[in-house]
């Protein structure tokens, strides 16, 4: 079976021993110097990660705020164009009622003018038909001289009755 002896335990706890001197006085150092600093370097890159997911979230804000800015100056000049349209519009359609209406005035002075143009012409014609025919009724009654003896009586008897 197992059998062990004393001088195999002495010299093993010697060398381990030895081992383990040998690794605190070279080796512990450097590997807890090495382990401390990929620690701080872990720490660091985390401390970093997190900084960066910070400035991360704060872009994405910031972004989002210009987004908004840029949707609300986007519905800003939307309506300031529909409003300019629509004023556009109703200046477009008052210019033309006014338009319209001088128009309508116009035609109905010239329409006037016109009429009165017409009356007046047409008062003269008559005038002058009358008169033609007042003329030649005239002839036609003074040429017999019996005729322009009773006209001339019965317009002095009316003369002296007015």
């Amino acid at each position: 079976m197992l059998s062990v002896s004393l001088g195999t335990v002495i010299w093993t706890t010697i060398a381990f021993l030895v081992v383990v001197f040998l690794l605190a006085k070279f080796a512990w150092k450097p590997i807890l110097n090495s382990i401390r600093e990929r620690e701080e370097s872990i720490s660091q890159a985390l401390e970093d990660a997190d900084k960066a997911k910070e400035l991360m979230r704060e872009l994405k804000e910031d972004n989002e705020k210009l987004l908004q800015e840029a949707r609300m100056e986007r519905d800003e000049i939307i309506k300031s164009a529909r409003d300019a349209k629509e004023k556009m519009i109703t200046e477009a359609k008052e210019k033309a009622k006014e338009e319209g209406e001088k128009m309508i005035a116009s035609a109905k002075e010239s329409i006037r003018s016109e009429k009165a143009s017409a009356m007046n012409e047409i008062k003269s014609h008559i005038a002058e038909l009358s008169l033609d025919i007042a003329e030649k009724i005239i002839r036609e009654k003074l040429s017999n001289e019996g005729k322009q003896k009773e006209i001339i009586e019965s317009t002095l008897k009316e003369a002296k009755l007015n």
